[in-house]
Formats: C-alpha cells, structure tokens, sequence
C-alpha cells in the first residue's frame, strides 16, 4: 500500500481557507469515512454518574447519512442507527440517552438546512422518507443493550455474555460511525455491508468527551478519524487503493479482502504516565484493540478467543532512562493468569499502577507494541489506540493522544533492545 496525500477542500467553510491535506496511512485529526470513539463508560445506576458525550460533524455542503454502530468491550456489535447531516451539520449524543432508549430523529424533512448547505443534494437509496431512526428504541433494546454491555447474561443473545463481567452497572464499550449511501440496520460486520452500504467519502469529524458531574471534572479527545481510499472517485486513478491482504480498519470483517478501503490504525505506541505530585488521581490508558476476527456471544464465566489478547513487547521507563521489560506474550490468547498485560480486552480502561497493571517508579513513559498472533492473516499485526487521562481527584484532569510509532500501511514490530 503505498502512501497517498489527500488533498481535500473544503471551501465555504468559515474560518477555514484553503486545503486540508491528510496523509491516507497516518492517522490525523482530518475529515475521514469512519469515526471511532474507543472507549465510553455510562453509569447506569447513578443518574448524575458518568457518562460519555460524543459529536458527528459534517465538513462538506452536501448531506451525507452516518451510520453509529454500539459495540461492547468484547467488540460484539448490540445496535446500529442512522443519523442524516445537514451541510456542515452537527449532531451531538449523550451516551446515556441511548441506553435510556432515546435517539436523535433526523431526516431531510425535519432537519434544518443552513445557509450554506446544498439543498439540492440528498442522500441516495433511503428507504426511510421520515424521521431517521425511529425515537425512541423500547423495553427489549434497552434490556439488550443494558445487558451486554454491563457483562450481563443477555436474554436476546439466549442467556450469553457479550461483554467483560464487571459487574459495577458501568455500561462499556466502543461505538463507530460510518459515511455510507444508504439507510440500513446492517452492522459493519454484516455480509455485504462494504459493496452496498458504505460509502468511501471523508466528510465526517467529531469529538468526545468523558463528563462525571458528580466529581466535577471531565476529559475530552477529537474522535480517531480513519480515512478511506475513495474506490469510486476517478481523480485518484493514479493512487494505490489497499489491495486484498493488506491491513485495513475493518480487514476481520471482510476476510483482509480490502473492501473496506479504510486505513489501519497504528499497533506500536509511546505514552507518558504520572501518578503523583498534583496528578493525585494518577493516570489511566484508554485502550481500543483489534481481535483480528469477529467476535460472538459466549457461555457467561468464560472469555472468548483470542482474549486476553497478548502484547509484543512493553517496556516501563522511569524519568532517568531506565527500562523495566515486561514479560512477552505475543500470542492471544495470553496464558492463563499472566499479570501485566496492558489492555487485555478490545476496550477497556487501564490504571497504571493499579492491581492489574503496576508500576514503578510513579512517573515514566509506557513504550507499547501491542502486536500479537492468532492466527489471522495479517499475524503478527494488531492495530490498536491509546488514549492516557491523567487526573487530580475532583480537580481537573487532562487526556491526549499516545504518540504513534508506526503504521500497518507498511507494517513493523520493533522490539527494544533487540
């Protein structure tokens, strides 16, 4: 896959002039065809407990639909909707609200369309001419969704688990967004959804952010923006589009055939840690991972394969240079009762220095190859994220993106020291 520079004007555009240009094998914060949130919490026993706001923003004059897909922490998908944009639309989301059954209507009837908005264009192969989605989900999805992703048996998956058992009424998971040129309650794992559902364009943006009202702090972080090679835009004939067996976002999905044209995410990271000093409340990573194959409910009490997922190398450094190796598991799933396994899971919040992950000194930075094999095409690649959140309890807290050290454009798996 070779690297291609994008360049993407997006005239009319207040407070923008000019264009913006994106690498297609890094990722950075420009428009893109899919958005991941990597991580969200709800609590669903506390009304003024956490919660996780998320936005999807349209940088283009013409509508477009997206498509917002609810995975759990074990990466199994439990719903999907559609969300029409206005040009230059925004629609923002509380997580809770859909737990709570409650989810934005939008339609080319009833949303507004601003004065810079093509109103001429509208998106194709809409079966729903009304409001998108419905208002309001009822009793059985709440259930479903509440159920899964609390780590719950969950009744519609005939009394399995689709998520990690903890058990704490914190409702987790992930959620994507997809630009696509039709209405559809398909999820991105559903046969065929990359020929007839997805589209390739990048318009959406977004952002996210971390709200717990009753400690009075909060964290935010732009969206992962992953772009895609437009398959149907003619302009890029003289680029490279990712060819079967290569790496891309959602390569499980479609057998590492490439259909999903989307860019990989990186698997090897560099992080800070503090966990003292005025950081009191120390410092978590918010971790997303790649299985590498789709994920099905399991058996309540056990943890499907490949998880825990392993981890090329991860080395400790303290602020003099110093590395702490950890043992290497490179192969998911990990062996039975390992400790220090990074981001065990497909979403997950780690404490650094916690029980399951300790540290030492209190202050460094985290070197992670999360790459790991299980047998998938692309072994021994893994694409993942990291987000570290460091707090002062009940002050502030801050949280950014971990440094990316490679691209599974053009795949490595560097191990330190050797």
């Amino acid at each position: 896959m070779k690297k291609a520079i994008l360049g993407l004007a997006l005239t009319g555009l207040l407070l923008v002039s000019g264009p913006v240009f994106a690498d297609l094998c890094t990722i950075d914060d420009v428009p893109a065809a899919t958005l991941l949130l990597p991580y969200f919490e709800v609590d669903l026993d506390n009304a003024d407990g956490v919660t996780t706001l998320f936005s999807v923003n349209n940088a283009s004059a013409a509508p477009i639909l997206a498509h917002v897909t609810l995975w759990t922490d074990w990466s199994v998908a439990t719903i999907d909707f559609d969300v029409f944009l206005t040009g230059y639309d925004v629609q923002t989301f509380n997580v809770r609200d859909i737990f709570e059954g409650n989810l934005p209507q939008t339609s080319p009837i009833i949303s507004n369309q601003g004065a810079f908005s093509d109103t001429n264009a509208a998106p194709a192969n809409c079966a729903v001419p009304g409001d998108l989605p419905i208002g309001t989900l009822g009793a059985d999805l709440e259930n479903l969704l509440a159920q899964a992703h609390t780590g719950n048996s969950v009744d519609f998956f005939a009394g399995a688990c689709a998520g990690s058992p903890k058990l704490d009424g914190i409702a987790r998971g992930y959620i994507t967004v997809d630009e696509v040129d039709a209405c559809s309650i398909q999820f991105p794992n559903s046969p065929g959804y990359f020929d007839t559902i997805a589209g390739f364009d990048d318009v959406l943006w977004g952002d996210y952010f971390y709200v717990d009202p009753a400690n009075n702090f909060a964290q935010g972080e732009t969206l992962v923006h992953i772009e895609a090679y437009d398959i149907n835009d003619d302009s890029d004939a003289d680029e490279l589009a990712f060819a079967p067996g290569d790496y891309t976002f959602y390569g499980r999905y479609v057998g590492f055939d490439a259909s999903d044209q989307r860019e990989p995410l990186p698997s090897t990271f560099a992080a800070r840690y503090l966990n003292g000093g005025i950081f009191t409340g120390g410092t978590d990573f918010l971790c997303w991972r790649d299985a590498k194959q789709d994920i099905s409910p399991v058996a309540c009490g056990t943890t499907p394969a490949p998880m825990p997922l392993g981890q090329s190398q991860v080395v400790i450094f303290d602020e003099e240079e110093n590395p702490a190796l950890l043992e290497d598991r490179n192969v998911s799933p990990a062996p039975p009762n390992v400790q220090n396994l990074l981001c065990p899971i497909e979403a997950q919040r780690t404490e650094i220095g916690g029980s399951a992950f300790p540290v030492d000194p209190d202050f460094g930075w985290i070197y992670a190859n999360l790459n790991t094999s299980t047998g998938a095409a692309v072994d021994p690649y893994a694409q993942a994220w990291i987000t570290p959140v460091m707090d002062a309890d009940e002050r502030f807290s801050v949280g950014f993106d971990a440094i990316q050290l490679n691209s599974l454009c053009e795949p490595t798996d560097v191990l330190l020291g050797q």
